[in-house]
């Protein structure tokens, strides 16, 4: 990892100020008095002013599907029972890095947001989730620093793509195995020990905790995204930027200006080739481009990279991540990755790429989280954006698509600034 960067106008708050201006103890991560005497864990007299603030700034939860934070808020707060409020750290996609970042440099932005939402949802519990060793330490430093006013337990995982998915992190709150459960019931509805739990990605929740400590800016602060940026001929960069930058500005920031595609959000919004520099980051737009932000991770393809390789890679290593129990899940990414492989080493049928585009229709929505799902759209945006390039894998092997060691994810995986 070569960078930090923030494209935030000067003086706007943001994620990443405090480190790019240099208030941090030896160590890298946030100490407890400078938080509170920046006006951390101030106390909240109206929940209620404040949940009416997140909905009208629009913040969207930065785990994935972006949805509505405020929405998302009030139907725990709907709930009957006392709540609990999860922040999720547990980063499934390989090519993100910012929640880890923040808990281990940011903890007491988490530990803030935890604060302010179980005051808005009347939860008596709180829990950090998550699968990085120094984001727990930076975690039980930062609550042995300055200890809440309500019950916040840690709970380690082991990594995997699906231990995010937030039944997933319910089930193994409750002591089960981080693997993803049929819904109905939400954890909204029934979570963390039968009671309405909010699982809440790491970023919303220190964007809640910005929001309130800096109300004057909580239209930017709700707009602005932290991206990870990373491909193989340029560098990679954690970097928080405004809402509506567009995908160019970003693979400049690092040196991957010739590149000739993208994936998008992780693993989950598909290739883009033709246009994307013209793509804005605006969860809309890009689901109108038939693309999702997803977690804001970025892997920009270069002239010399083969996007039937990386989709190749992408689809067998969601196969090889499947939790394995939903048998449409393990049969059609199994199925996607085989044939994509086939195709990569020029060994496929004439009916594979009519194969592939049926089973990228059929298959989404039909498991129980959102992995099939994204093996279906790489699938889907590889055949629409380089229908060309499949063609000639057909015909003769790719050289860049020899010797590929798809299952591991190594190709996306980016390390921890």
């Amino acid at each position: 990892m070569t960078g930090v960067f923030s494209l935030l106008p000067d003086g706007r708050p943001g994620l990443l100020t405090p480190l790019l201006s240099g208030a941090w103890l030896s160590g890298g991560s946030e100490d407890g008095s400078r938080y509170l005497a920046a006006g951390g864990y101030a106390p909240l007299t109206s929940p209620d002013r404040l949940l009416d603030r997140i909905a009208a700034v629009g913040l969207r939860g930065r785990g994935g599907a972006g949805f509505p934070a405020a929405v998302k808020i009030q139907a725990v707060r709907d709930a009957p029972g006392p709540a609990v409020v999860v922040a999720n750290g547990e980063e499934g996609e390989p090519g993100s890095v910012k929640d880890r970042w923040l808990l281990r440099h940011r903890p007491h932005l988490v530990l803030d947001g935890i604060r302010l939402v179980a005051a808005m949802t009347g939860a008596e519990r709180g829990c950090v989730y998550l699968s990085d060793a120094p984001a727990e330490q930076a975690v039980r430093r930062a609550l042995a620093e300055c200890p809440p006013t309500l019950r916040i337990d840690v709970v380690r995982t082991e990594h995997t793509y699906v231990a995010g998915e937030e039944t997933a992190v319910v089930r193994r709150i409750d002591g089960g195995p981080a693997l993803p459960t049929a819904k109905p019931p939400r954890p909204f509805e029934s979570g963390v020990g039968g009671a309405p739990t909010l699982v809440a990605n790491v970023e919303t929740l220190a964007r809640i905790a910005l929001i309130y400590s800096r109300p004057e800016a909580a239209d930017a602060v709700a707009g602005a995204h932290l991206v990870t940026l990373s491909g193989g001929s340029g560098t990679s960069a954690l970097a928080e930027v405004p809402a509506g930058t567009h995908l160019k500005v970003l693979a400049d920031l690092c040196r991957h200006g010739t590149a000739r595609a993208v994936l998008l959000g992780g693993l989950f919004g598909g290739l883009h080739g033709t246009g994307w520099t013209d793509l804005p980051l605006d969860h809309d737009r890009l689901r109108a481009a038939g693309g999702a932000l997803g977690c804001g991770a970025l892997h920009f393809l270069h002239p010399e990279d083969c996007p039937v390789a990386v989709a190749n890679e992408a689809t067998a290593y969601l196969a090889a991540q499947s939790a394995r129990q939903c048998g449409v899940c393990v049969s059609g990414t199994g199925a996607m990755a085989r044939t994509l492989t086939a195709v990569a080493r020029g060994e496929s049928g004439d009916d594979a790429a009519d194969k592939l585009h049926r089973w990228s229709r059929q298959l989404p929505g039909r498991g129980a989280c959102g992995l099939l799902d994204a093996a279906a759209r790489v699938v889907a945006t590889l055949l629409a954006h380089f229908p060309e390039r499949v063609d000639a894998h057909r015909r003769s092997a790719c050289p860049a698509c020899e010797g590929a060691t798809p299952e591991d994810g190594r190709r996306f995986t980016v390390p921890v600034p």
